[in-house]
């Protein structure tokens, strides 16, 4: 490929795993990012040619033009990620999910970007109207935290059609997240999960009647570069819920599928019915439009993280480094 792109928030969960896959389909790749969670994801990649590393904030100026100089395509993936993070850093969460997003996009008008995706999520709908229903993308949004209402608020503001007619815009609603990664987290709901279970530890569960779609880092990774690789025509101005509707569980059907792996699990369950956020999303238009499917699913993701605590190959995983805050 003679496109390069641009990454930000490169050395993170997701975008560590999506920097390997635009290396291995042969871009040129450069990431942004201010490391506040380490580099050691991206140290095996400084050795190809074909990777640029910038050290640096997206509230920055000169950090971000030097970041977007010879650049073809954005992948914007840095935030301030989920509810507890934003709450305890929301001047933070203001500043980059907000503040310098909508700069970055503005600079990449100046920079003549040819693709933008934008990395946003399901939690943007919030709860279900219907309990028995599944949203799409043409649901109400529902925003309930400020992590969504600021990934909600950026979405209307890069599809506004006054803003750039010449970027092609593109907004992925990512699901809930697990699964391994070079930037390893064990604050999302199946990792948690499956770590404590697989410690032996007792499983303490708080309303396990709401439903979450769920989909494998990989395959959310694996979007991005489909939508790059799309026709403009299909991609542009367009949104995209990523995942599978048949990957959309409750927290007991998790704890459920956790059991058939790890059978000597004890669980407590907390009855909760104040959850916000209740709903089960439909990924017809994903598939239908741009072919995607996912590849790995909830219990192979649970063997995953099984394999990886059972064998000890993590002193400890229980370290202040695996989660987001």
């Amino acid at each position: 490929m003679s496109k390069k792109v641009l990454v930000t928030g490169g050395a993170g969960y997701i975008g560590s795993v999506l920097v390997r896959i635009l290396l291995n389909r042969g871009y040129f790749v450069r990431v942004i990012d201010n490391l506040s969670f380490g580099g050691e994801s991206l140290v095996d990649v400084f050795p190809n040619p074909n990777f640029d590393f910038v050290r640096g904030d997206l509230r920055n100026e000169n950090d971000l033009s030097k970041a977007l100089d010879g650049i073809n395509y954005v992948c914007h993936l840095a935030a301030i990620v989920g509810d507890p993070a934003c709450n305890k850093f929301s001047k933070d969460a203001h500043e980059i999910n907000w503040d310098a997003s909508t700069n970055l996009f503005t600079k990449c008008e100046e920079f003549e970007i040819e693709k933008f995706v934008f990395a946003s999520t399901c939690s943007n709908y919030g709860k279900m109207s219907d309990p028995k229903s599944y949203v799409v993308e043409e649901s109400k949004l529902n925003p309930v935290s400020l992590y969504a209402e600021l990934k909600v608020k950026f979405e209307k503001f890069i599809l506004d059609t006054k803003k750039s007619s010449d970027i092609t815009k593109t907004v992925l609603r990512f699901s809930t997240v697990y699964g391994a990664s070079p930037r390893l987290r064990f604050d999302l709901t199946v990792n948690e999960f499956t770590r404590d279970v697989s410690l032996k530890e007792e499983l303490l569960i708080f309303g396990e009647q709401f439903w979450r779609p769920y989909c494998h880092v990989y395959d959310l990774a694996n979007s991005v570069c489909l939508v790059l690789e799309s026709e403009k025509d299909l991609v542009n101005n367009q949104v995209f819920n990523v995942g599978d509707t048949s990957e959309n569980y409750t927290k007991k059907m998790l704890v459920d599928e956790i059991g058939k792996i790890i059978p000597s699990m004890v669980v407590k369950y907390v009855e909760k019915n104040e959850d916000p956020r209740d709903y089960r999303v439909n990924f017809n238009k994903i598939s239908d439009v741009l072919g995607f499917k996912i590849t790995r699913t909830v219990p192979q993701g649970i063997k995953e993280i099984d394999k990886i605590i059972s064998s000890g190959v993590i002193a400890d995983p229980k370290n202040q480094k695996y989660k987001n805050i």
